[in-house]
């Protein structure tokens, strides 16, 4: 694509532009280089594409703390040879410290790249917008709002890793003396009101949609302004910022908070505005939830099939064919070879181009609801206390688990997001180069007589599940990996219907719209709504009834329909949960087993380390020296 290829000659360009080792080094370091870039519109337009690189970067999952913290994968720190950096999962065994922080935005370190230098090449940007002659006002005024856009998004992404940050609203001068350079903190709610303003005066000079798509894939559009400023409404309003006790003596070193002291419940009546008003919007523009189009090559699906591949299709159709897509990664996704079983003799032998190590625990597993649209453990048709239990599969679930294939319960009679999302032993697969539904391939994880089993100390799966929903039907591992490439969503229209449910019934309660916009999604799932499910199926059955069920309710469904997607990491850190999720091991099936009733036995993979302190990132120490006017996170 020519605009990928655009960032990547940028890439030299950013060197002699913004490059900066410390974020405080904010003043250019070559004028002359400054003129060349934005001698006419040509340049200017590439320095603008520099301004989208650190988007770019975080298509690469391993560096985004919500994929690697999220408890939804576990990669092994005992391979030979590792494939891919260790650092974000590995802050789940307790290695994160303030001397050398895992992930380390603030300061791009640690396999992380600095926010505030994306931030500066925003405000040069900005600054020197009038340069190019031969520049257009309409294309001037957009191009001022993308800039816009992305120091909102920049700054977003800082405080929801670090909290209070320093707004940086212009690079200093050149001439900034040493007091000037050290810059502070500022009050959390003071950020987030900055990024929405800077929301609100870009979201009318964007486009309302990407129309040339070999040139303009991946750039801002008026939906992804309005759906951004939901997202940071709902971000302040959470638990997590809003009104949090742990923080309320937090403060800099002149005395002011950096955090309010109590609850505000009107922000939630705010995220709830912004929600609707970006739904409105979207959905003016043609955004709609996807569904999966039969193909010419497939001749035959049945109905079980279609809905699979509709819930799989959502993030790994072509992003130009999916209409629900409201922003994404430009660059592709890179791990489908992590995710992917090996299922056919080939495979086995070309061990070396497919790793598989992306596990997904057991409780991931079981997060997903019964085919009753409530969780196994509230199904009153469900026998979660045998869900361990051994069982033959049979014809009445032929398209999800091979016929005759001894699992166990857990796997019987789930939602239809279940078997769209993983793979496990038994689990047949459509695609990978078979389309012929009753001549499926299948996963045999048993032991390492098995072809997905461990075969050696660098490619075998540590639980016996694999992340399904990242990998698209289309691509084939076989005498080597060929993969069908897409873009993972950042913003999708499913994620801010559920985000929409939230920020009302935090509002109001379950009032009607809460259930209009759960039940949506749900639909597209293949489940009855919430009120009827509960109704006829749990254990609860009045649960959504109240604020606090249908809060349990929601988070628990954006956790399942955002699975692997880099979001639910986020979710739980800014609703306090994710120190109650990682309170327990993370647990997979005994793999080095080869007979069933010894596989099907649970075992620990990771006892996470995940305290109060880590819902912020610490800054840096050596930071806090460079700078004392800068205080550190708290517990830290």
């Amino acid at each position: 694509m020519k605009t990928i290829a655009k960032y990547m000659l940028l890439l030299a360009l950013l060197s002699s532009v913004g490059a900066c080792k410390k974020y405080l080094d904010v003043t250019p370091d070559d004028l002359g280089t400054l003129e060349y870039a934005f001698r006419n519109r040509n340049e200017a337009e590439n320095y603008l594409f520099g301004c989208y690189a650190y988007v770019q970067r975080m298509s690469d999952e391993v560096k985004n703390p919500s994929f690697t913290t999220s408890s939804e994968i576990i990669y092994p720190n005992d391979l030979t040879t590792p494939t891919v950096d260790q650092t974000g999962f590995n802050l789940l065994r307790g290695t994160q410290t303030s001397s050398n922080p895992g992930l380390n935005a603030w300061d791009g370190m640690n396999n992380n790249y600095s926010l505030f230098r994306s931030i500066r090449l925003c405000n040069t940007m900005l600054d020197n917008i009038d340069q190019p002659i031969d520049l257009t006002e309409t294309e001037k005024k957009r191009w001022i709002a993308e800039a816009k856009f992305l120091k909102a998004y920049y700054h977003y992404c800082l405080a929801r890793m670090y909290g209070p940050i320093p707004i940086i609203r212009e690079n200093l001068a050149i001439d900034a003396s040493p007091e000037e350079v050290r810059v502070k903190r500022e009050h959390v709610d003071t950020v987030f009101n900055y990024c929405v303003r800077l929301l609100d005066e870009a979201a009318p000079d964007l486009p309302p949609l990407i129309t040339n798509i070999s040139r303009e894939l991946g750039r801002a559009t008026r939906p992804a302004a309005m759906t951004l400023k939901a997202e940071i409404l709902t971000l302040a309003a959470s638990p997590l910022f809003n009104g949090n006790p742990d923080y309320a003596s937090f403060r800099d070193k002149e005395g002011q908070p950096l955090f309010a002291s109590s609850f505000e419940a009107a922000k939630w009546s705010r995220a709830a505005t912004a929600c609707r008003e970006a739904i409105t919007e979207c959905e003016s523009r043609g955004i709609i939830l996807y569904q999966f189009q039969l193909p010419a090559n497939i001749t035959s699906l049945s109905d079980s099939l279609k809905k699979v591949l509709t819930l799989q299709q959502t993030i790994t159709e072509k992003w130009d064919e999916n209409p629900e897509m409201i922003w994404a990664n430009v660059p592709t996704y890179t791990y489908q070879g992590y995710s992917t079983p090996r299922m056919t003799s080939k495979s086995v032998v070309n061990i070396f181009s497919n790793p598989g190590t992306f596990a997904v625990p057991m409780a991931t597993a079981e997060l997903f609801y019964s085919d009753k649209g409530v969780p196994m453990s509230e199904d009153k048709t469900f026998n979660y206390s045998g869900r361990y239990q051994l069982r033959a599969s049979d014809a009445g679930s032929k398209y999800y688990i091979r016929e005759n294939y001894t699992t166990v319960n857990a796997h019987f009679n789930r939602e239809p997001r279940f078997y769209a999302d993983l793979a496990f032993d038994g689990a047949n697969w459509f695609g990978n180069g078979v389309l012929d539904q009753n001549n499926m391939l299948y996963v045999e994880a048993r032991g390492n007589v098995s072809k997905a089993g461990p075969k050696d100390r660098n490619r075998y799966n540590a639980t016996g599940y694999w992340a399904k929903k990242t990998v698209s039907y289309q691509s084939v591992y076989d005498d080597g990996f060929q993969e069908i490439s897409f873009h993972m969503p950042i913003m999708r229209l499913a994620a801010l219907y559920l985000l929409y449910a939230e920020a009302l019934n935090e509002a109001e309660g379950p009032v009607n719209d809460v259930f209009t916009y759960v039940d949506r999604v749900r639909a597209r799932a293949s489940l009855a709504g919430v009120q009827e499910s509960w109704d006829n199926y749990s254990r609860t059955p009045t649960k959504y009834t109240t604020k606090e069920g249908m809060r349990e309710i929601i988070h628990r469904e954006r956790r399942i329909e955002l699975c692997f997607e880099s979001q639910s990491g986020w979710d739980l850190r800014r609703w306090k949960e994710l120190q109650q999720v990682l309170s327990l091991p993370l647990q997979g099936w005994s793999i080095e087993q080869t007979e069933a009733v010894n596989y099907y036995r649970p075992r620990t993979v990771l006892t996470p380390v995940f305290g109060l302190r880590d819902y912020l990132w610490p800054i840096r120490d050596e930071t806090l020296v460079i700078n004392s006017k800068l205080v550190q996170n708290p517990y830290w």
